[in-house]
């Protein structure tokens, strides 16, 4: 039997042990309870889905930021004003999530500015670049 299989079997019966057995599950807990959660991968896919703004900025992976509130080119696409006002609700993090999500940070400079002000003109300028990309091909 090859070692995967093995290893397996070994975490069902662990696992089916621990649903049957409080006083066993509870010395798991004790055992694990040090560790890391580890996220698995429908985990990480569904709180990108989510898209929510609740956390530091910074999930559990180290230099992923959360995904961002809002989609700046969408917002561009209606008015800058909107897009504006989306991006004025915003705090420090959030636009640094906008614009790591977006990639609007090539050179790698943004996410270093402090200051709010600046962050959003860069988001205003790349946004509006963006969804005005093409018109010149498209009928009127």
């Amino acid at each position: 039997m090859k070692l995967k299989t093995r290893l397996t079997r070994l975490a069902i019966l662990i696992a089916s042990e621990a649903d049957r057995n409080p006083e066993f599950a509870a010395q798991i807990e004790e055992l694990l309870g040090d560790m890391k959660k580890v996220p698995t991968k429908n985990a990480v896919r569904k709180a990108k889905d989510k898209k929510t703004s609740a956390g530091s900025g910074v999930t559990s992976h180290r230099g992923r930021r959360t995904p961002a509130v809002l989609d700046p080119v969408a917002l561009a696409r209606e008015s800058e004003a909107s897009l504006r006002a989306g991006l004025a609700e915003l705090d420090h993090d959030r636009l640094l999530d906008v614009v790591a999500e977006y990639g609007m940070d090539p050179g790698k400079l943004v996410m270093k500015w402090k200051d709010d002000e600046r962050i959003v003109e860069r988001i205003v300028e790349l946004a509006i670049a963006r969804a005005t990309k093409g018109d010149a091909f498209r009928a009127d």
